[in-house]
Formats: structure tokens, C-alpha cells, sequence
């Protein structure tokens, strides 16, 4: 089975785990998985991921993160889809809840959050919103 958008299949996995309260989930793996991953580890919203055989494939193993028993990742929304892109510039990028939540961006630097682009200057297609 092919999926049209596999960064939005790993969100709604990490969605759905932290509201069924589990400790970790599974998805398979790729580089733009692992990228957007490192910026979520970077910026505290989980514990980390490793890679592993799942079957014949490589799969992510992704530690979710909890704070006094609520989830780290309060919202998680794929913003710029297979059927309509969304770009922007380093300084038109969007604040999320004043500065609380992050924008993943995909910019020519790598994948990076929003403070990451601003600092380098940078712009590019707004893969997801978080906080």
C-alpha cells in the first residue's frame, strides 16, 4: 500500500499513541521522517527515535515524551499537503501560539523549526505546526 503523504501518516501516529497514553510508536522510516523527528527532539517534544527492523523494512521507533501525565505535543497539524504546498519566506513565517508552539520548515539548509530559519535567514515549504 502506497501512501500520498507519508510525513502526515507519522504525525497522526504520534497523535494517536500520545492519546492512547503509549510509550512509544512505529513508523516507518526515511530521511525527511528522521529530519522532522531531530527538530522535534531538538525542541523537547519527544524523548528520541531509533531505527529497527520491522519485517523486511527499516522502521522509526519514536519515544513519546509526557509532563505531569499530558502529552508534550499538545496539537500537531500537517500544514503544507501533497495537493497544496505552502511556502514562505524567513520573515513571514508564522508564530505559534506567540512564540510557545514551533513551525517545522523544509528550507535548501535542511529541515529546521522556525527559530532555526529565522536565525539563518532562510525560508521554504512550512512542513507542520507544533505545540
Amino acid at each position: 500500500m502506497s501512501l500520498t503523504d507519508p510525513l502526515g501518516d507519522m504525525l497522526t501516529r504520534i497523535r494517536n499513541g500520545q492519546r492512547a497514553k503509549k510509550d512509544s510508536v512505529v513508523s516507518p522510516a526515511s530521511k525527511l521522517r528522521a529530519h522532522v523527528l531531530d527538530v522535534l527532539q531538538r525542541e523537547g517534544y519527544i524523548r528520541g527515535y531509533s531505527e529497527e527492523n520491522i519485517g523486511q523494512h527499516l522502521g522509526l521507533r519514536i519515544e513519546l515524551k509526557y509532563f505531569e501525565g499530558a502529552p508534550a505535543i499538545q496539537h500537531v497539524a500537517r500544514v503544507s499537503k501533497p495537493g497544496r504546498r505552502v511556502y514562505s519566506g524567513s520573515q513571514e513565517l508564522p508564530v505559534i501560539r506567540n512564540g510557545l508552539g514551533i513551525t517545522i520548515v523544509s528550507t535548501p539548509k535542511g529541515v529546521l523549526s522556525d527559530a532555526e530559519a529565522r536565525a539563518q535567514n532562510v525560508g521554504g515549504e512550512i512542513l507542520a505546526e507544533v505545540f
